[in-house]
């Protein structure tokens, strides 16, 4: 093991869940490859979480896309982060939110964009999209033109 690896507190030990958001479960590492840009992405289907109003369950499909700079999210940590929402209430467009602003804190990518495809309740499905792009370089435009052709 490398010492970076050393320093991961999730990768390679037994998984403890939190009960509760916790957002400092997440983890980064270097990332090996700053000479070229290059996309990130996570399907993350069994996401759930909690209705704040009725307490009831709302599951979905999570994707993150991003750019990385220099720090890359770990995977396990990320499973985890995202697991702690399972007994958080929240609506479907405050976690998009909440997971984008976290792995910005995080990471510091130079862009990164978050979909929830929330299944439908009540007959009505709710997709909420958030992106960001470092401002003032030519991630910023790319987060604007993204969001403008959004579907």
């Amino acid at each position: 093991m490398n010492r970076e690896q050393d320093q991961l507190q999730a990768l390679g030990r037994k998984t403890e869940y939190r009960q509760d958001y916790a957002p400092e479960v997440l983890e980064t590492f270097e990332n090996r490859h700053t000479d070229n840009d290059y996309w990130v992405r996570f399907n993350c289907p069994e996401f759930t979480t909690l209705c704040p109003i009725t307490g009831q369950p709302d599951f979905a499909e999570i994707r993150i896309a991003y750019v990385p700079d220099r720090r890359m999210v770990e995977s396990k940590s990320l499973k985890l982060y995202l697991f702690s929402f399972r007994s958080h209430g929240d609506f479907h467009e405050d976690c998009v939110n909440i997971i984008m602003k976290d792995l910005i804190r995080l990471m510091e990518p130079k862009y990164i964009e978050v979909t929830g495809f929330f299944t439908p309740r009540g007959g009505i499905s709710i997709w909420p999209y958030a992106n960001y792009g470092r401002p003032g370089t030519p991630w910023e435009e790319v987060a604007r033109k993204r969001l403008v052709e959004h579907e």
